[in-house]
């Protein structure tokens, strides 16, 4: 994370979580989560890294890598996209779109440098060139009822429909579905921006972001669920991001198999807990003795209280769901495509 960044946030009451340096909160954690049920927020997406992809094979390179199409990955769209393991496991979650002759790709930030270093490794002769841009370019995140207003105050463009971007000059906006949106710009331009759009938009914290991802049952790869599912678990189909008309990738012999021959007993759940849960919690439930049935990808605390999260979880056993152990605290779940 850009050092002048940070110290721009913490001068604007921005509170750090020193182990990940995500950004808790502006001061009052439960009312920045309350203002998410109805108002209009922004939030900076400390928690997500950035990756740039150029070069004359940068499209090709990474098509054969990624399990999304993009080589249909039009100028002004973006797609969710995932790399796996040989063995069909996710290793790491994208945000994926253009950006002039470029790819980006936004993960979860505890990922990003691994990440490049592995997908480097792969480029052997081809033209392609990967940088990290985490430190340069700044992502925020918009969202509420007057989300494209604040941005038409600040002089953005507003994308029409999800999955759609737009750039203007150095800035580009991606609209992820009615009211979220992820702005993409320097570093040195966001105080700038960042004072245009709280004039609509209530400063919050990198969890009120999560809780508004497992709203929107967005299934976010990290550390803690690194190579622990394969894309459908996590039912990554459903939101774009596995193409089954592609070529070889990674993984994607047992990708297609699975997805033919309908083996799939693991789905993305949304839990309920009055117990603190985290990503990479262990799942279990009295009616499998034998090993868990779930992991938790997504946690964040809920605006009515308690916990919200995304978990993938044995569809058998939904109906009754411990945290840790047999003998853990009960929690709900409940599947996000039913």
């Amino acid at each position: 994370m850009n050092p002048n960044w940070r110290s721009f946030l913490e001068a604007a009451e921005g509170n750090f979580d020193s182990a990940s340096s995500d950004l808790l909160n502006f001061g009052d954690a439960a009312g920045e989560l309350q203002a998410a049920t109805t108002q209009t927020i922004i939030t900076p997406l400390t928690h997500l890294g950035l990756i740039e992809v150029n070069g004359d094979d940068a499209k090709t390179f990474l098509h054969s890598q990624l399990t999304s199409d993009i080589n249909h990955l039009a100028a002004g769209k973006a797609q969710h996209s995932g790399w796996c393991t040989a063995k069909g496991r996710l290793q790491a979650s994208f945000l994926a779109w253009r950006q002039g002759g470029s790819y980006q790709l936004a993960l979860a930030a505890d990922l990003q440098e691994a990440t490049q270093k592995r997908l480097q490794m792969f480029v052997l002769r081809a033209k392609v060139k990967l940088t990290a841009l985490t430190d340069s370019t700044v992502l925020l995140g918009v969202a509420g009822p007057q989300a494209a207003e604040a941005l038409a105050d600040a002089g953005l463009p507003c994308p029409a429909e999800a999955m759609t971007t737009v750039q203007e000059a150095d800035n580009t906006v991606i609209r992820l579905d009615a009211s979220r949106f992820v702005i993409v710009a320097p570093q040195e331009a966001m105080a700038n921006l960042w004072q245009k759009l709280t004039v609509k938009a209530r400063p919050a914290g990198v969890p009120v972001w999560r809780w508004l991802d497992v709203e929107a049952a967005y299934p976010l790869v990290t550390l803690a669920t690194k190579e622990e599912f394969v894309p459908q678990m996590a039912d990554f189909e459903k939101i774009g991001g596995v193409s089954f008309q592609k070529g070889c990738y990674p993984g994607q012999e047992i990708v297609a198999r699975t997805q033919y021959l309908g083996k799939v007993k693991r789905h993305l759940f949304r839990l309920r807990s009055a117990h603190a849960l985290k990503a990479g919690d262990p799942l279990f439930s009295p009616d499998n003795p034998d090993q868990s049935c779930g992991t938790v990808m997504t946690v964040a605390p809920a605006p009515s209280g308690g916990f919200a999260a995304l978990a993938v979880v044995q569809s058998n056993f939904a109906d009754n769901v411990h945290l840790e152990s047999r003998e853990g605290p009960q929690i709900e779940a409940v599947a996000v495509n039913p």
